[in-house]
């Protein structure tokens, strides 16, 4: 009970920027195995994307996938996927079909399923369109992240921005590494996702690099700049934590109940991309972000005076706690006087005169 205690209050005393090796080293492998998902696994792109024909049935018979598969093959129709939405329903994806060949598929594809042709869901994309939309949202990606890039370098510095943009690199990488290990297919509604990922992440980036600033402005001349990280991840961490478990939970449940209980697959998809963004961008923003900004400020020459003098004042073994923690056991109780990790102030509670 009392870490929740200490966590509701802002009193944790957690050393993020000591471990920040540790977190980097989790956050390189999540990246290698995403990159390499990415180029040999590769991402399963919708029509919408890549162009084709998309036929959809009903299968209240329940024929099974190989008979489906086994028909379209015989179709000569090349290189089709075949699989089950929805429940019980069939969706056969192809190259894009001539209207002749299409027809003749869908006809052939009625009979085997006891429906109606004109009951079939159809949906053909030309490779020039797929290709248009696929370099649409590259380009919108690409501006989205030069503009919030020179927004932040402008409101905050250039290294938050940078520790900004890396953070959120971090987060589409791993999403989509997920996407490639599953299989799972990409639509537009899962970029719609992605994008509400980007939004997300940055929120919960600027909260903690807001708290870093007010606390460099009041406490910057007593305590390295490792220390006030320490100190500011530790006053948002609840507040973090919270915003994260409450995001969360509406979209589990849209992902849970919706996709799987119902059979919505569109839901899926788009549920899927945001639950895994919210979590590995709340990650990020604790783990990954403010200890990068924290190791590129204590090489600036201000940081590196003000480290030298306190670790004259105070002493190397107490200094060095939030660089290295567990080496320096002997001066934990002088921590706020070497600039090691001070707690944050507490509020006066004002109450009635007498």
């Amino acid at each position: 009970m009392s870490l929740w205690r200490d966590l509701y209050h802002g009193d944790t005393r957690f050393d993020f920027f000591g471990y920040r090796r540790r977190w980097f080293a989790i956050s390189g492998v999540i990246i290698a195995v995403s990159l390499f998902a990415l180029v040999f696994l590769r991402l399963d792109l919708s029509v919408d994307f890549r162009g084709g024909t998309l036929i959809e049935f009903a299968n209240p018979n329940g024929v099974s996938i190989a008979d489906v598969r086994e028909l379209v093959d015989d179709a000569g129709v090349g290189s089709a996927k075949v699989q089950q939405v929805g429940g019980s329903g069939i969706r056969v994806q192809t190259a894009q079909l001539e209207a002749a060949a299409e027809d003749a598929l869908v006809a052939d594809l009625a009979v085997l399923l006891g429906e109606d042709p004109a009951d079939a869901s159809r949906q053909s994309v030309g490779p020039t369109f797929g290709s248009q939309v696929t370099k649409s949202a590259v380009r919108a990606l690409i501006v989205f992240l030069i503009v919030i890039a020179l927004y932040m370098a402008w409101r905050l510095e250039w290294k938050m921005a940078g520790a900004a943009i890396l953070a959120l690199i971090h987060d589409l990488l791993f999403t989509s590494g997920i996407y490639a290990l599953t299989g799972l297919e990409v639509t537009p509604a899962t970029v719609i996702a992605i994008l509400t990922i980007l939004g997300y992440s940055l929120y919960d980036t600027v909260v903690v690099f807001d708290k870093l600033q007010e606390n460099e402005r009041e406490r910057g001349d007593r305590h390295t700049y490792g220390a006030i990280v320490n100190m500011s991840m530790n006053q948002v961490l609840m507040r973090s934590i919270n915003t994260s478990l409450i995001s969360l939970l509406p979209i589990g449940s849209l992902l849970v109940v919706g996709s799987f209980l119902l059979g919505a697959t569109t839901l899926r998809e788009f549920a899927l991309a945001l639950f895994i963004g919210v979590a590995t961008s709340m990650y990020s923003s604790i783990f990954l972000a403010a200890p990068l900004v924290g190791m590129w400020k204590e090489r600036e020459s201000h940081w590196i005076k003000l480290r030298n003098r306190l670790e004259r004042r105070g002493g190397a073994e107490e200094f060095a706690v939030h660089e290295t923690a567990g080496r320096a056991t002997a001066g934990a109780g002088a921590m706020p006087a070497s600039g090691a990790m001070p707690r944050p102030p507490r509020k006066r509670q004002k109450g009635p005169r007498r």
